[in-house]
């Protein structure tokens, strides 16, 4: 597993699912053309191009590059790079037939495709010591209370308000995110003043 400096957004889960098993980043989904209508997705995504710079990593096809093109616009490029596959013909192993322009997706390609499809795009390999500024672990999260409790919804819901994350992240998307702007200490400060909110 290659440990990245930089985030990478990809279209949706399954993408997600296949770059997990080969990189080790943060990795954020557009979900499809969701973004284009998500202001606090989008809003999350420059922060994070912000902080630490990041690969869009499409598929290839015209739904891939329409997402693209909406990314180049309302992101900043100084903190953009950009990934693309090569169309291969195909389909992915978990669809009956081939997508509407009969190419591979993201999901679809091999380990070293991916690989280098990152390198070419400028990808930079990360040390042996932790990037992330917060190593805050899902411990953390039911300690904190944003889980495993009857409040938690509630605090988590406020806090993503709080900081402007999408609403409706999944816990392991939130911790993702916490972990690129947050360690515990600046955690747990933003959580005293949601309670006195």
């Amino acid at each position: 597993m290659v440990k990245l400096c930089q985030a990478i957004v990809v279209e949706g889960k399954y993408d997600k699912n296949t770059l997990s098993q080969v990189v080790d980043a943060p990795i954020f989904q557009t979900n499809g053309f969701g973004i284009m209508k998500d202001k606090s997705l989008l809003a999350l995504l420059r922060q994070v191009a912000k902080a630490r710079g990041l690969i869009v990593f499409t598929d290839s096809d015209g739904g891939g590059l329409v997402i693209r093109n909406y990314l180049k616009k309302t992101i900043a490029p100084q903190y953009l790079l950009h990934a693309y596959i090569p169309q291969i013909p195909g389909k992915e192993r978990r669809k009956v037939s081939p997508g509407k322009e009969g190419i591979l997706g993201v999901e679809g390609m091999t380990p070293q495709v991916i690989l280098d499809c990152l390198r070419r795009a400028g990808a930079t390999e990360a040390g042996e010591q932790p990037i992330s500024s917060g190593n805050i672990t899902k411990q953390d999260l039911v300690e904190l209370g944003l889980s495993g409790s009857a409040n938690s919804s509630f605090l988590r819901e406020r806090l993503l308000k709080k900081l402007g994350f999408p609403a409706n992240m999944s816990a392991n998307a939130m911790l993702q995110a916490l972990n690129l702007f947050y360690d515990r200490k600046a955690l747990e400060k933003d959580l005293m003043e949601i309670d006195h909110d």
